[in-house]
């Protein structure tokens, strides 16, 4: 089981700034990963939200500000190309989640392509897995529509049917852990459909547990060295 470091080591330090991504690294994370949205000068940054009011206290839209802007009023606040370039260097794969609704439609995902598309060769050279993930199913299609090679992840709220996942062109589904607790055969169907299992946001001991004993292929978590720690006692365990 692969551990992904939730937008960085964010129980630790600020999300998916870069103290927090390189402190996944060093707590032992095999990747990262972050969410996406376009300024509105149309540069990639990793953000959450849809406003800067949770984290910088700035009611400012992402989509509604240059990133000019955006860098004035969260000066810690990264581009697509700059965690592209430090997943690349330190040799960890990226979950890279699109963010919707958003006004620019689909205009996101046409840029994630063009970049990963470009960045082929050194992503190739580095041995790391970029992965494009999103709730939306248009923006998943979009994505395989624009190039086939590029590995997705169709990401399922709790409410979500099972049924409609399973029309996804995505070869790896993405429930929440609530959904694993409360029905845990969900991973056997979605093992016996041939997809690959990725599970957010696990972060207590006894979720990790769960994930282990049902073969999760990615474990999503917020603390990246306490998940591997619990891996390594259920190993001494056994």
């Amino acid at each position: 089981m692969k551990i992904y470091a939730h937008r960085g080591a964010s129980h630790d330090y600020p999300e998916m700034t870069m103290a927090a991504f390189e402190a996944a690294v060093k707590q032992g994370a095999d990747g990262l990963e972050c969410d996406l949205r376009l300024s509105k000068d149309g540069v990639a940054v990793l953000w959450h939200d849809a406003d800067l009011a949770r984290i910088a206290n700035n009611k400012a839209l992402v989509s509604g500000s240059t990133f000019a802007q955006l860098k004035e009023i969260y000066p810690q606040i990264l581009t697509l190309d700059e965690i592209l370039d430090f997943a690349i260097l330190q040799k960890v794969s990226l979950f890279l989640e699109t963010k919707h609704p958003v006004p620019t439609r689909t205009a996101i995902e046409d840029q994630l392509v063009e970049k990963i598309s470009k960045e082929s060769k050194r992503i190739k050279k580095s041995d790391i897995e970029v992965t494009a993930m999103s709730f939306s199913w248009l923006a998943i299609e979009r994505i395989k529509s624009l190039d086939k090679s590029i590995a997705t992840t169709y990401l399922l709220h709790n409410h979500f049917p099972l049924f409609s996942a399973l029309h996804s062109s995505a070869k790896s589904l993405g429930p929440e852990i609530i959904q694993l607790r409360k029905n845990p055969e969900l991973s056997a169907r979605i093992k016996a459909s041939g997809r690959k299992l990725s599970v957010w946001t696990v972060n207590d001991p006894p979720d990790i547990e769960l994930c282990h004993r049902l073969d999760v292929d990615n474990l999503i978590t917020d603390r990246p060295a306490f998940a591997r720690e619990i891996l390594r006692g259920i190993q001494r365990d056994i």
